[in-house]
């Protein structure tokens, strides 16, 4: 039994109404009395709008019909009423606002890959959890026609009790329904194949294309292949890529570094050392007799760093670093022979080798 029928007066339905009667009541009446239409019925208006924005509510529904008018103004349910043309607009769509809250919420999955993948790109299947819209009773948690809405809670899912606390003080107390256990449904009516939930838990295989070039922590986003609520449009899966820890190569924007270990000889008479790169070809790194490498010195080659994205056929550097475990006998010689800059070389190949040759030149 309810207190007072004021509002429920006020959109011509009945007490017991459902939420989509009451829908259709406010719709048609609203259209009937908007300002545009009727410029005389604005306080008309404001008054649909105004039980509306109530008995939409659940909860603000359900210290109405305990409590009346009263009980509302006077802060059980948060108090107060909203533009009337705000509940308009997001009744029938006119603002933004309505499609922000009939969205679902995005969910973000991490991918875990190697710099590899950033430079060569790969396609990953990933399997993901979520929520779809059961296709036996098509989201109504209930077979078609037969579905009875738990009177207990009117299909809210949640019972509402007020505490009188003092003299015009009143706090509400939410619980789940006892009824339908939160399912707003009747037990004997549920669907069989959600139990009333109105969704499935579903497996999803994602194929994940990384484009040469990506970054570590860059973002690919699945639009609308977020989880699937009834009345909602669904949300979209974010993959943040994550990429693990290479053993040789460190990334810095398009260029890649790596440090070369040198013996005393080698830095003092030249060598020649292969170096693998991350799509499987091998550099012939050359430093000629009488060349002085120092401790600390940097040599770039030029386009064998990444791949820059959207544009594969450009890369950057490959800046390596050289350090030598005797470097403290080193820096006598140095003193001897002074600073020495090595020009642009030309790798030459070795007989029997299948490196490729290359330039390089000394890196500040």
């Amino acid at each position: 039994m309810v207190k007072e029928t004021g509002f429920y007066d006020m959109l011509g339905v009945k007490p017991n109404a459902t939420p989509d009667e009451l829908k259709k009541a406010y719709r048609k009446l609203a259209l009937k009395y908007h300002p545009d239409k009727n410029p005389t019925e604005g306080e008309k208006f404001k008054q649909i709008s105004q039980a509306y924005e109530v008995l939409s509510d659940s909860q603000k529904r359900e210290v109405y019909d305990q409590g009346g008018e009263k009980a509302i103004k006077g802060g059980g349910s948060g108090g107060g009423f909203g533009s009337p043309m705000d509940i308009f607009d997001m009744f029938f769509g006119g603002g933004g606002r309505m499609h922000r809250e009939r969205r679902g919420k995005n969910v973000v999955h991490q991918l875990t890959v190697s710099l590899e993948d950033l430079f060569n790109g790969a396609t990953r299947k990933l399997a993901v959890q979520k929520n779809v819209i059961c296709d036996r009773c098509e989201g109504r948690g209930g077979r078609k026609g037969l579905v009875e809405m738990c009177m207990s809670c009117r299909g809210t899912g949640m019972q509402v009790r007020l505490h009188q606390l003092g003299p015009g003080m009143v706090q509400q107390v939410s619980t789940v329904c006892g009824g339908c256990q939160g399912q707003r449904i009747s037990h004997k009516d549920r669907c069989k194949a959600c139990s009333g939930r109105k969704i499935l838990r579903q497996k999803k295989i994602l194929e994940v294309h990384i484009d040469k070039g990506m970054k570590d922590g860059q973002k690919l986003v699945f639009h609308g292949e977020g989880d699937q609520e009834p009345e909602l449009e669904p949300g979209d899966i974010i993959i943040v890529l994550d990429q693990r820890v290479h053993p040789v190569f460190t990334r810095q924007g398009e260029n890649l570094t790596m440090t070369m270990e040198l013996q005393l000889v080698e830095a003092l008479c030249g060598f020649q050392k292969p170096v693998q790169t991350l799509d499987n070809r091998s550099l012939l790194i050359t430093c000629h007799p009488g060349e002085l490498i120092k401790p600390g010195d940097k040599k770039c080659v030029l386009n064998e760093g990444m791949p820059i994205h959207r544009r594969p056929f450009e890369k950057g550097r490959l800046i390596i670093l050289f350090s030598s475990p005797k470097a403290e006998f080193l820096r006598p010689v140095i003193k001897l022979v002074g600073d020495r800059e090595g020009p642009w070389m030309e790798a030459p190949l070795t007989a029997g080798h299948e490196e490729e040759s290359l330039e390089c030149k000394l890196f500040n």
